[in-house]
C-alpha cells in the first residue's frame, strides 16, 4: 500500500484537524477526488503542502475517510494495526477479567484511533464490522494483528459498506472454528442469546450496558415496566432480574416475539407472565391511553430512523412528540427512561426536547440522572459526534 494521494486542507479547517478531528470530510478538502480508490493511503496537507495527518479514503455515510496517523513517517502496515489493537485491548483489561460480563466492545472506531472499524467481543468470539471498503481493504493486517495478540473461538465480520451503511448478506465466518448460534454470554450476570450469523443485528446492543444494570439495580423492584421499541427484549429482562411486579414489550418486528421468549427463558423467568407484544409502538401508546393502562416505568430507546406503514420517525424531527405519549401513559411520581443514539444533536438539545414536552402536555418533571456510553465504547474529545448515545431518567411530577 505504497501509493498515497495528497489532499489540500481549506485553511479554515486547518486548525481543527491539527488538534485532533479524525473525520476526513467533504468540506473540508480543496481537492477531493471522489472517484479516488478505496484505502488509498491520504496525506492530509496545509495550502503550503505542510504535512498535517494520514489517513485512508473511505466512503461511508459520515464522511470520506479516516485521520489514522499524525506522523509523517509512520507507516500503515501489520505493526501499526497490532499496535493500535493492542493499546485498544489493554485499555479493556478489566472487561476481559470481568466474571460476570463477557460481551464488550475491544474497538471503537475513532476512539481507538481505527475510524470505520468496530470490534466487539462476545466470550471468545470476535465480531469485526467494516464501515467502508476503505478499511476493509485493511483486512487482512487488520485480521492477522486480532490473530496475533488474541485467543479466539472464532472471528467474524459483517460488511456494512452498502452505500446507505446497511449490512451486507453474507456468511460472515472469518476464522477459527464456526460457532453453534446462539451462543450464550453474560452481561453484569444476566444471560443474553447472540447470534453472528443471522444479519447485521446480534441480538444485543452493547451500548446500553450501565442503563440495564441501574434500571435492574434501583428503578425495577415493585414496578410495572413498558419497554418500547424493545428488540430482543433486553431492558425487560433486567427488570424482571429486577424484581418487576410485570414487563411489557413492544416492538414492531415479527422476530421480536420469539427473541424476546428466548432471553427470559435463558434466565429462568417465566416469559408467559410477561406480556411480549408485536405491535407498532405508536398504536399500542394509543391503545394504552384507551385503555387507561399506566406504567411505572417506561423505557423509549427508538431507533434514529423507524418506517412502518403509516409512520416516519426521526428521532431529530419526533422525539419531542413520542415523549408527550410516553407521559400520558407514566403514574404520578413514575419513571420514563427516554434514549437516543442519534448523533445529530446533543445532550443539550436533547434536554430541550423533553422540556418542551412536558411543557405542552402541562406536566412538571424531574431529570433525575443521565447516561452516555460505557467506557469500552471510547470516545475522544475532538470528535463529539461519536458520542452518541444520550439517556435521561425523568420523574414524572405529579
Amino acid at each position: 500500500m505504497g501509493e498515497y494521494v495528497n489532499f489540500t486542507l481549506k485553511g479554515k479547517f486547518v486548525n481543527k484537524y491539527n488538534s485532533g478531528y479524525p473525520l476526513i470530510s467533504k468540506e473540508a478538502i480543496m481537492n477531493l477526488n471522489e472517484a479516488t480508490e478505496e484505502g488509498t493511503i491520504i496525506r492530509l496537507l496545509d495550502e503550503k503542502n505542510k504535512f498535517i495527518a494520514k489517513g485512508y479514503f473511505g466512503k461511508q455515510n459520515k464522511g470520506f475517510g479516516w485521520v489514522l496517523s499524525r506522523n509523517e513517517n509512520e507507516q500503515i502496515d501489520q505493526r501499526f494495526f497490532v499496535n493500535k489493537l493492542r493499546d485498544a485491548i489493554n485499555y479493556r483489561e478489566l472487561l476481559f477479567k470481568s466474571r460476570d460480563t463477557n460481551a464488550f466492545r475491544i474497538v471503537n472506531g475513532e476512539g481507538d484511533g481505527l475510524g470505520g472499524l468496530t470490534i466487539d467481543y462476545f466470550d471468545g468470539y470476535y465480531l469485526i464490522n467494516w464501515y467502508s471498503k476503505g478499511i476493509y481493504r485493511f483486512r487482512e493486517y487488520i485480521i492477522n494483528a486480532l490473530k496475533e495478540l488474541v485467543e479466539f473461538k472464532a472471528i467474524y465480520q459483517k460488511k456494512r459498506f452498502d452505500v446507505s451503511g446497511k449490512y451486507i448478506e453474507e456468511d460472515d465466518f472469518v476464522a477459527g472454528e464456526r460457532g453453534t448460534f446462539p451462543i450464550i454470554v453474560k452481561e453484569n450476570g444476566v444471560n443474553f442469546a447472540v447470534y453472528l450469523n443471522e444479519g447485521a443485528m446480534v441480538g444485543i446492543f452493547l451500548d446500553q450496558r450501565d442503563v440495564r444494570k441501574r434500571i435492574r439495580d434501583a428503578y425495577a423492584e415493585g414496578k410495572s415496566v413498558l419497554n418500547t421499541f424493545s428488540y430482543t427484549g433486553a431492558f425487560s429482562v433486567f427488570a424482571a432480574v429486577g424484581g418487576s411486579v410485570k414487563t411489557t414489550s413492544v416492538d414492531l418486528a415479527n422476530r421480536s416475539l420469539n427473541k424476546t421468549i428466548e432471553q427470559f427463558s435463558l434466565n429462568g423467568l417465566d416469559y408467559e407472565s410477561q406480556d411480549i407484544i408485536v405491535e407498532d409502538v405508536f398504536h399500542y401508546f394509543k391503545y394504552a391511553v384507551k385503555k387507561k393502562l399506566t406504567f411505572d416505568l417506561v423505557i423509549l430507546d427508538p431507533p434514529s430512523f423507524a418506517r412502518s406503514k403509516k409512520i416516519v420517525f426521526s428521532a431529530e424531527k419526533d422525539y419531542k412528540d413520542l415523549l408527550k405519549e410516553a407521559i400520558a401513559i407514566t403514574k404520578d411520581e413514575g419513571i420514563i427512561v427516554a434514549s437516543t443514539n442519534t448523533s445529530s444533536f446533543n445532550m443539550k438539545k436533547f434536554k430541550s426536547f423533553i422540556d418542551q414536552a412536558f411543557k405542552e402536555v402541562n406536566r412538571k418533571y424531574q431529570l433525575i440522572e443521565e447516561f452516555s456510553l460505557p467506557k469500552d465504547f471510547k470516545t475522544i474529545k475532538e470528535f463529539p459526534e461519536g458520542d452518541y448515545l444520550k439517556v435521561v431518567f425523568i420523574k414524572n411530577l405529579s
